[in-house]
């Protein structure tokens, strides 16, 4: 490959990031504008933003080099994803969307549940700010490790080298630029990461004679690559395997980055046409990402390649023109950035918004407010660089621990506080606090071979329900705010 021709493509496609972030920069006077954009995000916007967002680049590294491994066993895993991006943006978008403006025009998730619940303690505030940045860290390093697995693997650099330059190439426009910054980059990247994911499969199948060629060399790798039920040393899929699998579709309800698009969109009846945008989006880029890691199995044979996660960047490099290799390789970095900015966006303005303003300086300027979540954005970056710096950390497992830590210690205090009047602060706090402790303890004793979400979720829930019957009931005022805003439904 000609290295000269892919490195000018980067460079074009930062200088382009680059340029985005610079004029969101200009539109950046408030805190409003640098968390949520200024709630002022279209449809097409929002959906393509939550999705690029989400996915980021273990989409294109991580899921493909599962089907690599796992075969057919994979389609749980999109299945679950699929069925969550759609009851997330069916279920939570519009009621989150309009409770958060209604609650004192909450900015962020842990303001949310404060003005949700008028918790005065401010223990709600303060307790979901730590668990963000707890296992931000860790989503984040799985951003800076796929950046290190793409310089690595496509310049031949070293992966320590390769994981600082993507650290400040990411730091550098979301710094600037804020929301904006990330959501209208996240359009180019969503696009740009359908298209590279939709094209690379397609021409490994061209090149192998199509579909029944590929099958029949997953056949001759390992039969059981073909089957639904069973792993690759052909035991049966149990209940709890595929219940695991599945169980990634819960992580959807307690993500701060994907829940804050629903927040951000301009008008809540333009969410239907963002919901068929973003469930369109996210079933292509699924699909696409299992067929890369299947026809990657027949393409190398049995040569194969050192690193399953690296099978999409293999098949760039062997089967397209350096020139169109550079986009499509691009869009990697597009999916790592996608996510890592907006992860970075939420736990800086964590920092700011519940942290210095909420405990320290209750009178700081919007400006300032501005500026202390630029600085917390290197802060948090650089932290995650750290855990990122370890050559043997996976895409897919980082990601997995992050994803059911939201997923568990959000997720069922969004859905019961949008719709459960009874819900109290009390049950809130129990239930992020449960459910936050549960994917760390769980996923440390490897229980059963349970997906750490499962039981998190289930327990997080039961606790919200306990804790809240059993303490005092909301006051007449937060019920009466309840039902005025289930009536704009």
């Amino acid at each position: 490959m000609n290295i000269g021709v892919v490195s000018v493509t980067f460079l074009i496609y930062i200088g382009v990031m680059l340029a985005l972030g610079y004029v969101a920069y200009k539109r950046t006077t408030n805190l409003s504008d640098y968390i949520l954009g200024g709630r002022s995000l279209g449809p097409g916007t929002a959906a393509l933003s939550a999705g690029a967002s989400d996915m980021s680049g273990w989409l294109l590294l991580g899921l493909p080099g599962y089907a690599l491994a796992a075969g057919y066993e994979a389609s749980w895993i999109a299945i679950g994803l699929l069925m969550g991006t759609w009851l997330n943006w069916l279920i939570v978008s519009r009621r989150l969307r309009v409770y958060s403006h209604a609650v004192n025009d909450s900015l962020t998730l842990p303001a949310y549940f404060e003005f949700r619940f008028a918790d005065k303690t401010r223990l709600l505030r303060v307790v979901s700010a730590v668990f963000i940045l707890l296992f931000f860290l860790f989503y984040t390093s799985s951003g800076l490790v796929a950046a290190g697995k793409l310089f690595e693997s496509t310049f031949g650099m070293g992966y320590t080298l390769a994981v600082v330059v993507g650290t400040f190439a990411i730091i550098s426009y979301t710094f600037f630029g804020g929301f904006l910054a990330v959501s209208w980059t996240d359009v180019i990247q969503g696009l740009l990461m359908a298209a590279a994911l939709v094209i690379i499969p397609i021409m490994a199948l061209s090149d192998m004679g199509g579909w029944g060629e590929a099958e029949a060399a997953m056949a001759a790798s390992n039969p059981n690559l073909l089957t639904f039920f069973t792993d690759m040393d052909g035991e049966a899929l149990g209940f709890v395997a595929i219940i695991s699998l599945l169980g990634w579709g819960l992580g959807y309800f307690g993500q701060p980055h994907v829940l804050a698009r629903f927040k951000a969109i301009e008008d809540d009846a333009a969410l239907p046409l963002a919901r068929r945008i973003a469930v369109t989006w996210t079933a292509v880029c699924l699909f696409a990402a299992l067929m890369t890691g299947w026809v990657g199995i027949g393409y190398f044979g049995e040569a194969g390649i050192g690193d399953a996660e690296t099978v999409f960047l293999a098949l760039v490099q062997a089967l397209m023109h350096p020139l169109v290799a550079g986009i499509l390789l691009a869009a990697v970095l597009a999916a790592i950035m996608s996510t890592a900015d907006s992860q970075l966006l939420v736990s800086s303005s964590a920092l700011a918004e519940d942290f210095y303003k909420a405990l320290f300086r209750k009178d700081a300027s919007q400006q300032q407010l501005v500026w202390v979540g630029r600085f917390a954005v290197v802060g948090i970056a650089l932290l995650a660089l750290l855990f990122a710096l370890d050559p043997e950390s996976t895409v897919l497992g980082l990601v997995s621990y992050a994803w059911a830590g939201f997923g568990a210690a959000f997720g069922p205090a969004v859905i019961l506080s949008l719709f459960w009047k009874r819900m109290n602060w009390q049950g809130a706090l129990a239930g992020i606090i449960v459910g936050g402790v549960t994917v760390v303890v769980w996923e440390r004793l490897s229980l059963f071979g349970l997906y750490e979400i499962i039981p998190g979720f289930i327990l997080a829930s039961i606790a919200i329900v306990v804790v809240s019957l059993l303490t005092k009931e909301p006051d007449a005022e937060i019920q009466a705010t309840f039902d005025d805003v289930a009536s704009r439904y």
